[in-house]
């Protein structure tokens, strides 16, 4: 069976991507393309919906396509944790529709946040350092937003993190307790540091995108969870068993 895809924000990087990928990819053929010019009715017809477009934009993507019965996939970064609470109680009661955010489709990015996770219960003084592109258009990035509230669900009972100074603007934009500093430099895709301090020592947790073509296994995983979600779910690892049981790193957002 053949799932129809609609791409919204086909013409970026990672729209063509996902075009390319899918085009590639059997079981699923893409009967859309939208652009920054298109009517968002171009997109019915289709299953699911994939919207790659920008922050400003996501939300009215999502909200057209629910509307009318597709199923989403969002790929686009800047879901902050009221958005996506606010999705989650719109279609509590809705059977026919549902959304995957996923702020980083990289397998190994995704099991470097749950290792910062995990090991945010052992150390009081963590930060993230995240680098992009310059053409990023929001800091922090998702994936540092993503990673900083799963080590603030982790540290529940512990408290926020041991970030001294925060009043200066250097010191980076505190998110779940966690300072996050990005970076904007020509040459990188994207990386993220976390860094871990204790007594006597530290701990660094990184991950580095070399080639976009590490994303194409998240993005068709995504793709195959897609096809019957319901509800919200927020990240990889609430689509992927990553081998740690439901409280390694927190409960996560799955409404």
């Amino acid at each position: 069976m053949t799932t129809t895809v609609a791409i919204i924000g086909a013409t970026g990087k990672m729209g063509r991507l996902v075009s390319d990928l899918i085009d590639r990819t059997d079981g699923y053929e893409v009967v859309a393309r939208l652009d920054s010019h298109s009517e968002l009715g171009e997109m019915l017809g289709a299953e699911i919906a994939v919207d790659l477009t920008r922050p400003d934009v996501s939300r009215g993507v999502v909200d057209f396509a629910t509307d009318h019965g597709l199923r989403v996939l969002v790929g686009t970064s800047g879901w902050s944790q009221d958005g996506v609470d606010s999705l989650s109680r719109r279609l509590a009661d809705r059977a026919d529709t549902g959304v995957i955010i996923i702020p980083n489709f990289s397998i190994g990015s995704v099991l470097a946040t749950t290792f910062a996770a995990l090991a945010a219960r052992f150390y009081d003084s963590i930060e993230i350092v995240e680098a992009h592109q310059p053409s990023k258009v929001d800091s922090p990035s998702g994936t540092a937003v993503r990673t900083a509230e799963l080590i603030g669900r982790a540290r529940a009972e512990l408290g926020p993190v041991s970030a001294p100074h925060t009043d200066q603007r250097a010191r980076g934009q505190q998110v779940s307790s966690v300072p996050v500093h990005s970076l904007r430099v020509s040459g990188l895709i994207a990386r993220q540091d976390v860094f871990l301090g204790g007594t006597g020592e530290t701990l660094t947790i990184s991950h580095n995108t070399l080639s976009p073509s590490s994303y194409e296994a998240g993005i068709l995983l995504a793709l195959e969870a897609a096809r019957t979600i319901t509800g919200v779910k927020v990240g990889l690892d609430q689509i992927v068993d990553l081998g740690f049981g439901s409280d390694a790193a927190g409960s996560g957002v799955s409404k």
